[in-house]
């Protein structure tokens, strides 16, 4: 039986410290897997202008990976010419892996710790069921990154979740987490079918790509994850929630919640998430919501809602960010 073989793709942009946190923490787990499992990081650089790509490579350099081995586990740089945003970023990660021979591709932020079995686990609910396409794990806030931190005993931290599968308002157009904000206490022990898997953490059987796509790039940031699992549903495959695999978010790292990138893209993206999957009712609700915004939402958000009916995509109008 053909050994089969998975790649974890980590996008940067100018946060070269916080990804060799997160290839610490995942090198650590996967260097005590099985020494024939077939598995390759892709780092996926979009266009830092800090020292990233040097302190990437002085990492690759100090584990003395032999990248030409079958069954080595090995690193590979991608470094894009312009900042693609998450959405595409990711594509160029994707796309490398399916012309490598993937049979399955793990999405993983790179502001994350994880757990010794996360990959492992999430390959084996993978398995479990040929209709199961894409698997999510656990999520817990890294300890100190929590929302509301005074809700909770220092025991409690490092426990607080942050996903434990997701659930889709289609009403009012918005993806929700279950369980945020609550101290695990068992309640989400479950494997269950989720009605979309947050691209924080996220296996994908390689099939799902080819027959769903890829990542739409016009989101460039943001539910761009929320619209690949309604193309996965649509192509009749199942979205799966595993408890088993497990990961600590440093939540917002990149950007900031609440932040002008926020107001832009998610405001912009849930016009166009919206407007392709929503039943009629809530499409014709959220272009009267997008009309007011256009009068008393913040600038960002303003703007937003004005690129969204001109069909500015990608980056679109965030020109703040080079």
């Amino acid at each position: 039986m053909r050994t089969k073989k998975t790649f974890l793709i980590i996008l940067n942009w100018n946060q070269g410290e916080m990804t060799l946190r997160c290839l610490e923490s995942v090198m650590k787990a996967l260097e005590a897997g099985s020494g024939n499992e077939k598995r390759e990081i892709v780092v996926v650089d979009n266009r830092s202008n800090d020292d990233s790509i040097k302190k990437i490579n002085e990492f690759r350099k100090l584990k003395n990976l032999k990248e030409k081995s079958a069954n080595s586990l090995t690193i590979k740089l991608i470094e894009n010419k312009e900042n693609l945003g998450y959405a595409e970023g990711n594509n160029i990660g994707i796309k490398y892996a399916l012309e490598n021979g993937a049979d399955y591709i793990c999405l993983l932020n790179n502001d994350t710790r994880v757990s010794p079995n996360f990959l492992t686990e999430l390959i084996k609910a993978a398995e479990s069921d040929e209709k199961i396409g894409v698997v999510g794990g656990k999520i817990y806030f890294e300890k100190g990154y929590e929302f509301h931190k005074e809700r909770y005993k220092p025991a409690d931290r490092g426990k607080v979740i942050w996903y434990a599968g997701g659930i889709i308002d289609w009403k009012n157009v918005y993806a929700k987490h279950r369980g945020v904000d609550e101290v695990d206490d068992g309640r989400y022990e479950t494997e269950i079918e989720t009605e979309y898997v947050n691209g924080c953490l996220m296996l994908v059987k390689k099939e799902v790509f080819e027959k769903a796509g890829l990542l739409d790039k016009k989101y460039f940031a943001y539910f761009e994850e929320t619209d690949f699992c309604q193309k996965a549903l649509k192509s009749g495959y199942k979205l799966f929630y595993t408890p088993k695999s497990i990961i600590w978010h440093l939540n917002a790292a990149s950007s900031g919640s609440g932040s002008n990138l926020h107001d832009y893209f998610l405001t912009r993206n849930r016009l166009l998430f919206g407007i392709r999957w929503a039943p009629l009712r809530s499409k014709i609700a959220l272009v009267r919501e997008s009309l007011t915004m256009i009068i008393k939402g913040r600038k960002w958000q303003k703007i937003g809602v004005r690129d969204f009916y001109l069909g500015k995509f990608g980056k679109g109008s965030w020109n703040n960010q080079k």
